[in-house]
C-alpha cells in the first residue's frame, strides 16, 4: 500500500471513529436534555398543586393579614395570596356567567388564602403535616386541597422517573458498547503495528501511549461535534417552543456539555486501553483471526 493510500485510510478511520462517537454522545445529550426538562416540568406541576386556606367569617382583617405574613415566611410556602369575599364572588361570577349573589341575596363565599408550596413539599405526607399546623390557627375554618390529585401526580411522577431512569441506563450501556466497538475496529486495523512494536522490545506502556492519546483526541473531537449539534437543537427548540429551556437553566446546560465531554474522553480512553491490551496479549498467529 502506498504512503498516500495509507494516510487516506488513516484519515478515513479517524473521521469514521469521531462521527460514530459524536452521534452516540449526541444521543446521550438528548436524553440529558429530556431529564433536565422532565425535572423542570415535575417541579412546575408540583408547585402548582397548592392548597386553599378558608378563613372564618368572624376573623378580623388584621388577623388574616398576620396569618398571610406567617404563611409567606414559612419554609414550605412559595407564595400566599389573599382573596377577599368580594374577589371570590367576582371570580365565581365569571366562571358561572351569572350573578349568584343577586339571586341568593347574600355572598355565601368565605375569604381565603391561596397557597403554593415548593415542589419538595408537594407530597401527601408533607401536605398532611402542613394542613394540621395551619388548622391550629383560630382564623382558619378549613384547609382544602385535592388529595386524590396530589396522590395521582406523585405516583405518576415516580413511575415516569423509574421508566426514564431504566431507559437512560439501557441507552448508556448501548452507547458504551457502540463506542467500544468503533474504537476496537480502529485499533484492529493497526494490530500488526502493535505486535511489531512489541516484538522489537517496546514496553506495553510505550505501545499504549500513542493509542491512548489518540483515544482522548477521538473522545474530545466527538464530544465537540456532539455539543455543536446539541447547541443547534437547543437553539431550534427555544425558537419553536419559547421558554422550554430558560436562561436560568443555562448553567445546567453547561453542566450537561461538561458531562458529554467527560463521557466522550473517558469511554474512548477506557475502550482504547482494553482494545490495545487485547492485541498485546495475542501471539502473532492469532492476529490473523
Amino acid at each position: 500500500m502506498s504512503n498516500k493510500a495509507a494516510k487516506r485510510k488513516l484519515r478515513s478511520s479517524y473521521v469514521t471513529t469521531v462521527i460514530s462517537i459524536s452521534l452516540v454522545l449526541f444521543l446521550l445529550g438528548i436524553i440529558g436534555l429530556l431529564i433536565l426538562n422532565a425535572r423542570r416540568l415535575s417541579t412546575y406541576v408540583r408547585e402548582n398543586l397548592g392548597f386553599t386556606v378558608l378563613i372564618n367569617d368572624n376573623s378580623r382583617e388584621a388577623e388574616v393579614q398576620r396569618l398571610q405574613k406567617i404563611l409567606n415566611a414559612s419554609p414550605y410556602v412559595r407564595s400566599a395570596s389573599y382573596i377577599s369575599k368580594d374577589e371570590a364572588a367576582s371570580i365565581m361570577k365569571e366562571e358561572l356567567g351569572e350573578d349568584f349573589v343577586d339571586f341568593l341575596g347574600y355572598n355565601p363565599l368565605l375569604s381565603s388564602i391561596e397557597v403554593k408550596v415548593f415542589a419538595e413539599y408537594a407530597n401527601p405526607d408533607s401536605m398532611a403535616v402542613i394542613e394540621n399546623q395551619i388548622l391550629n390557627f383560630p382564623q382558619v375554618k378549613e384547609v382544602y386541597y385535592q388529595k386524590n390529585l396530589l396522590h395521582a401526580v406523585n405516583d405518576n411522577i415516580e413511575k415516569i422517573t423509574v421508566v426514564l431512569g431504566a431507559f437512560v441506563l439501557l441507552l448508556m450501556i448501548i452507547s458504551i458498547a457502540l463506542i467500544n466497538n468503533t474504537i476496537r475496529l480502529s485499533v484492529y486495523s493497526r494490530r500488526f503495528l502493535i505486535k511489531t512494536m512489541q516484538l522489537v522490545g517496546a514496553t506495553r506502556a510505550f505501545i499504549r501511549k500513542p493509542f491512548l492519546i489518540k483515544g482522548i483526541l477521538h473522545g474530545l473531537a466527538g464530544a465537540t461535534v456532539a455539543i455543536i449539534l446539541l447547541s443547534a437543537l437547543i437553539y431550534g427548540l427555544n425558537k419553536e417552543l419559547e421558554g422550554m429551556i430558560g436562561f436560568d437553566s443555562f448553567w445546567l446546560i453547561g453542566t450537561l456539555f461538561g458531562i458529554v465531554i467527560v463521557l466522550g474522553i473517558l469511554i474512548s480512553l477506557i475502550s482504547t486501553f482494553f482494545a490495545v491490551n487485547k492485541y498485546l496479549r495475542l501471539n502473532a498467529d492469532e492476529l490473523y483471526y
